[in-house]
């Protein structure tokens, strides 16, 4: 099934929100976007992740030194996709993008990776996506930079001990030393991530007070 057929349900979203109709708060959607094309969001939301995984699962065979890999810079903006995704259309939506956005990352990465790590880093991805959506869609109604600062600080360690004990484990490769050294990245670039995460809300203060209005 293409990406497109997997979030085909999303183009049938009203182009306002009720909050009333739904368990959770729905913050607007980023300026540039149009609530008209809620499907072609959620598309190009399942393309950066494929190729952010893709390009990550690659940038990971090469270290910059014994404590950190160029992979740590690039992975961490799968987060920031997906906890876009949430709060524009909701943890359901975003799980679907973490669901497509995985099997393309995974097949693209068994071809320019190795099977081994597109393995490890489909498993820890997966897991890792998963959670963070849960943790954000509980502290959606907090001030805007929790939700995705503590979703992503903790699923960044799940998905890095995953990830580097699968991909690494019993190999000449320092995985305990790149894992340490790729978390420690992980939380710096988790912070600087809340920029662009900002830059793409809409005026959020004003479009939660409607939304929480209506109730």
């Amino acid at each position: 099934m293409s990406a497109q057929g997997v979030l085909a349900g999303t183009a049938a979203r009203p182009t306002t929100h009720d909050a009333r109709s739904l368990p959770y708060t729905i913050a607007p959607w980023p300026k540039m976007l149009t609530l008209q094309h809620p499907t072609r969001f959620a598309v190009t939301a399942v393309v950066a992740m494929a190729l952010v995984v893709t390009a990550s699962n690659y940038l990971v065979q090469f270290p910059i030194s014994p404590w950190l890999t160029w992979a740590a810079f690039t992975y961490p903006v799968c987060f920031l996709v997906t906890d876009l995704t949430n709060r524009a259309l909701g943890p359901h939506m975003a799980q679907r993008v973490v669901y497509v956005g995985f099997v393309v990352g995974v097949a693209l990465s068994w071809v320019w990776a190795t099977p081994r790590i597109a393995v490890a880093s489909g498993t820890a991805f997966l897991a890792a996506q998963l959670i963070d959506i849960r943790i954000f869609d509980r502290l959606r109604r907090f001030a805007w930079w929790r939700p995705p600062l503590i979703s992503t600080s903790i699923a960044s360690a799940i998905d890095t001990v995953l990830f580097f004990a699968l991909a690494f484990a019993f190999t000449d490769v320092p995985w305990v030393t790149l894992a340490v050294g790729d978390y420690a990245v992980k939380l710096v670039v988790a912070l600087v991530m809340l920029l662009p995460f900002r830059l793409l809300m809409s005026t959020s203060d004003v479009g939660e007070t409607r939304s929480t209005a209506t109730n």
